[in-house]
């Protein structure tokens, strides 16, 4: 698949399994994410990598995130196996240097775009994904277990693995309705 089919088509897959990429493929993806646009070379960002126990792991900090907010039993099962969905799990930070030129919505922005590339790169390399939000990433506690500062945030979970169906077709979109010129 050429570049831009590849871009046309992108499509998240939630359903994911092993194997997850591992090697010169997992490199492959880390590479992309650091070749995210980074206006004053401050590389604004930091991947870690969750898998097998690493997955438990992160499950607990999603876990103790609910539990300090005295979520309740739906939440804390949802939140508990949301790491399980995939072999890999990928959170991306925007580390935040205070820069003059540089604010920190723009490093957020080129932390989101690794996210982007790493997941198309994940794709290009016969692998899915899915970038995944949610409002446990903004907890305090789960700042505090990876150990975020400042203007540091996590910009997404990014799933990765083996699809385990055919991505849905990417819908038509009016241009008309998204473009204007001045």
């Amino acid at each position: 698949m050429d570049a831009l089919e590849l871009l046309l088509n992108r499509r998240s897959v939630a359903k994911l399994g092993a194997p997850a990429p591992e090697g010169k493929a997992l490199e492959n993806i880390i590479q992309a994410g650091l070749r995210a646009p980074d206006h004053g070379g401050l590389t604004p960002w930091r991947f870690v990598i969750a898998q097998e126990q690493g997955l438990k792991k992160l499950s607990d900090i999603l876990v103790q995130a609910v539990m300090a907010d005295n979520g309740d039993e739906a939440q804390l099962e949802k939140v508990k196996n949301a790491p399980f969905r995939a072999p890999m799990v990928i959170t991306v930070i925007a580390k935040v240097t205070p820069h003059e030129k540089v604010p920190a919505l723009e490093q957020h922005l080129s932390a989101g775009c690794a996210v982007q590339a790493m997941q198309m790169a994940a794709q290009a390399q016969g692998f899915q994904g899915m970038w995944r939000s949610g409002k446990w990433m903004f907890h305090p506690s789960v700042h505090q277990a990876f150990g975020l500062e400042g203007d540091d945030e996590i910009v997404g979970f990014l799933y990765l693995g083996t699809p385990l169906l055919e991505p849905m077709k990417v819908p038509d979109r009016n241009l008309s309705r998204f473009v204007e010129y001045l």
